[in-house]
């Protein structure tokens, strides 16, 4: 395979020639060469220069398939010339890019770059197949934030219904974030955060034994299987290798991504945004935007999301679970 894009410009150049593309993506799905057909899984199939698809020469119904078939990009009218490129840019902007940016920078419209960037966040959506976080002797912070406009900001009558709902935090949802220090993040919106909603999420997420570092929250307390440590952010914010620092760096991260770059998020798509935030935090450090890049786009495979999904019309396919 040619020699991949390493910044977005060579992206941008690079993608727009269709052979590029089909070359990228078929490396990236079937790495031994063979392309197989997505209904039978024959080998016997053969590229169609003209119509830009494959074609399977065993007899069945839909046997000419292109590239998008079974991943996210699937009946998709926009090309990969676009498609690639805005993956990029969601994959690699520190503070995420919005709708209408890529509005502006693609030619399609701000409906359209909206739907493309939730089906990105599909893929950037983590598989749980790594065990639970922690350990013996490993360092664990748990902590949740509340995620909603400030109170004194909304219209009147928002306002007095978060007010009625809880005072200033009313109205706002909770997120409930694990974090293995040295390690990777999760994250999960929580209808509360009482005793039961937190301590469900920690012993299914959490090794026992583990270093547990919490705030002052009555909610953690009496949580035995891990040696938890409290740090009360009313007297003290770090004492030792006592403090959640870890999840103060990442809801930082959140809150300026989702304050300065989409502006408004309804809660019921919340989690789509904790996924790239996650994502992007968890492969941060020494990793280049290439490799950060190919890593999202080998999860776009066999996975599905339709607008009537996206807007609630239908029941959704993927499980929205962060955790």
């Amino acid at each position: 395979m040619s020699k991949g894009p390493i910044t977005l410009q060579e992206a941008i150049v690079f993608f727009a020639d269709i052979e590029n593309c089909r070359e990228y993506m078929t490396n990236l799905r079937w790495s031994d060469g063979k392309v197989l057909c997505p209904v039978c899984g024959s080998d016997d199939v053969a590229w169609l220069p003209n119509a830009r698809v494959y074609k399977c020469y065993q007899k069945h119904l839909k046997n000419k398939f292109s590239l998008k078939v079974g991943t996210i990009f699937e009946d998709s009218p926009i090309g990969l010339d676009k498609w690639l490129p805005v993956m990029w840019l969601l994959t690699n902007s520190r503070n995420g890019v919005s709708s209408w940016e890529i509005h502006r920078s693609m030619g399609v419209t701000q409906k359209t770059a909206w739907f493309m960037l939730q089906r990105g966040r599909l893929a950037m959506q983590d598989e749980i197949t790594g065990g639970k976080l922690g350990g013996p002797g490993c360092e664990i912070e748990a902590d949740e934030s509340f995620i909603g406009g400030k109170v004194r900001n909304m219209h009147k009558d928002r306002k007095v219904r978060a007010q009625q709902a809880g005072g200033q935090k009313g109205d706002k949802t909770i997120v409930m974030g694990i974090l293995e220090r040295g390690g990777t993040v999760r994250t999960k919106v929580l209808d509360n955060r009482k005793r039961h909603a937190v301590e469900t999420q920690l012993k299914a997420h959490v090794e026992p034994g583990s270093e547990l570092y919490t705030d002052a929250l009555q909610s953690y307390a009496f949580i035995d299987d891990f040696n938890h440590q409290v740090i009360d952010h009313a007297c003290e914010y770090v004492r030792g290798n006592v403090h959640t620092n870890g999840m103060e760096n990442f809801w930082s991260c959140l809150k300026r991504t989702l304050g300065g770059t989409y502006v408004s998020v309804e809660p019921f798509h919340l989690f789509r945004y904790l996924d790239e935030q996650a994502f992007r935090f968890n492969n941060r450090g020494p990793m280049t935007d290439a490799q950060r890049f190919r890593l999202v786009m080998r999860k776009i495979v066999g996975k599905r999301l339709t607008y009537a999904e996206l807007i609630g019309k239908e029941a959704q396919t993927s499980a929205p679970d962060a955790f």
